[in-house]
């Protein structure tokens, strides 16, 4: 195999703390590949240190065969990495319009060109692009979310949490929309709801206390109870 993204034996300290004690993991040219694990685990860290937001301090992370350890954030995101922080990072102040212009890295005439395949998958949006996006639901912040790193020509995406907060219909419909998505790029997802996560995953790493304690393919998990409840809190 020829991953796109690769993370060699990566530590990352946060001041003090030793965060990421050694992650290994590799995320193919398709598909998506999930981090699963209970909160605190790392797994937002380890989102975080391939961005270069808390560079990791030993270990290697290559994107393509580039060594990107050490480079600045915005640099990493030039190479096609696109992001949804946990927090959906969107300008509640400003139209849902506004936002995607904000996000699109490739200019405006772009940026609309994609807007087509975008409102596909979340309609919502076509209806709502003069609204300001603070006044949108939950639901539909997720949706824009989504929608602003597709905005730009992307080559992987970053997703943490996409469930998080949302109704359970909501969540089916986040999931719907990240099973298209996958179609076209490969996704590296955190995901706290193992329901949807074994919905849209192929393959997972279980992150446990800064370290990597499984891997596999998605559907394999299924057979392994103790595991599940040993590390996710999943109910035999």
């Amino acid at each position: 195999m020829n991953p796109l993204l690769q993370l060699n034996d990566v530590n990352t300290h946060i001041h003090d703390f030793h965060i990421l004690e050694g992650i290994s993991i590799q995320v193919p040219r398709e598909g998506v590949t999930v981090l699963l694990g209970r909160n605190g685990a790392g797994k937002t860290t380890t989102l975080r240190t391939i961005l270069g937001f808390n560079p990791p301090s030993s270990g290697e992370i290559r994107f393509d065969e580039d060594l990107i350890n050490g480079w600045a954030p915005f640099r990493i995101g030039s190479l096609g990495i696109g992001y949804v922080p946990e927090d959906r990072g969107i300008f509640s102040g400003l139209t849902v319009y506004e936002n995607l212009k904000v996000a699109a890295r490739d200019g405006v005439k772009e940026m609309d060109r994609r807007l087509e395949k975008v409102f596909e998958l979340f309609p919502d949006l076509k209806r709502a692009t003069k609204q300001q996006a603070g006044t949108l639901s939950g639901g539909q912040q997720q949706m824009l979310a989504l929608a602003r790193i597709l905005v730009s020509k992307n080559r992987l995406l970053l997703i943490d949490e996409p469930s998080s907060g949302l109704a359970p219909i909501i969540v089916d419909r986040v999931a719907e929309a990240i099973s298209e998505l996958k179609k076209e790029l490969p996704i590296l997802l955190v995901e706290q709801n193992y329901n949807m996560a074994k919905q849209i995953g192929d393959n997972y790493y279980i992150i446990d206390q800064g370290r990597c304690v499984h891997e596999g393919q998605m559907q394999d998990l299924e057979d392994k109870p103790e595991l599940k409840q040993r590390y996710l809190g999943v109910s035999v």
